[in-house]
């Protein structure tokens, strides 16, 4: 899957109703999460069924998974229940797609910048592995004290990850 492709997820029709289990289910979460995302006002029931359980609707899993989402991207619960807020808090369309579009613009932003350094740290661990992989056919016996001195670890171009977490023990 590319990072442009959402993943593809099961969903109901319509006008089925969905039990809390359900919502679990079809959000990959808990029923716990889910119960947590209605007590905070993200999601509503649009029923009961006689025996008590709620019921929700396709549009409140859209919106659970959407909140989920938001989540792993790092946005905070007040921010999530801004921008679920943020329309009906706004007199006009223009006033409220511009907000919309400046909000999510910043959100963006940050995301981006998390994907760069997540990705810079994704290269220094890779080339952790790497140099790792050499130490893996070492045949020092005085393992660890004999690193000091090992013409692997001796490099200029070491990783920093390299550095702190197996050189320097």
């Amino acid at each position: 899957m590319t990072d442009s492709q959402a993943p593809v997820v099961e969903q109901p029709k319509c006008d089925d109703l969905l039990t809390t289990g359900d919502m679990a289910r079809l959000s990959e979460s808990t029923l716990r999460t889910v119960r947590f995302y209605e007590q905070e006002g993200l999601i509503e029931p649009e029923r009961r069924s006689a025996c008590g359980h709620r019921l929700f609707s396709g549009r409140e899993l859209l919106k659970l998974q959407l909140a989920l989402d938001l989540r792993e991207a790092g946005l905070s619960l007040q921010d999530i229940k801004d921008l679920f807020c943020l329309k009906s808090d706004c007199a006009c369309p223009e006033e409220a797609s511009q907000r919309m579009s400046h909000v999510l613009t910043e959100q963006i932003d940050t995301m981006q910048q998390k994907i760069a350094k997540l990705r810079k740290l994704r290269e220094e661990l890779t080339a952790m592995v790497s140099v790792l992989t050499e130490c893996q056919s070492c045949d020092q016996s005085n393992f660890p004290i004999a690193c000091e001195n090992c013409d692997v670890l001796s490099s200029p171009q070491l990783p920093r990850a390299l550095q702190v977490l197996w050189h320097e023990s």
